[in-house]
């Protein structure tokens, strides 16, 4: 059984900086792509950033130049580095996982249970 777990979130002012971070714990897999999403309050879940495993990136529009997504796979790990905040960017965030079973080969989607980050004076 595969687990993401997310830390790192939290209340900060416009224009400060957050790290978000997420762990998967388990054995009997590898890990594709890796990603973060947000879901603003009544609103749907949108792209944030995505990290392929040899370190390829992809980042929405709005959080270009301000958020850098990385990963460490030997701790099979992935990080958001949040920088100059804003409002908007307030939001649940969602850590995202491509898993491929050493077992079978097939490939699942896994999601953490969200941080919530709040961006406000």
């Amino acid at each position: 059984q595969v687990q993401l777990v997310e830390s790192g979130g939290g209340l900060v002012q416009p224009g400060g900086s957050l790290r978000l971070s997420c762990a998967a714990s388990g054995s009997g897999f590898r890990i594709d792509v890796m990603g973060w999403y947000r879901r603003p309050s009544g609103q749907q879940r949108e792209l944030v950033a995505t990290i392929s495993s040899g370190g390829s990136t992809n980042y929405a529009d709005s959080v270009k130049g301000r958020f850098t997504i990385s990963r460490d796979n030997a701790k099979k790990t992935v990080y958001l580095q949040m920088n100059s905040l804003k409002p908007e960017d307030t939001a649940v965030y969602f850590c995202n996982a491509g898993i491929i079973s050493t077992m079978n080969l097939r490939d699942y989607d896994y999601w953490g249970q969200g941080t919530q980050v709040t961006v406000s004076s």
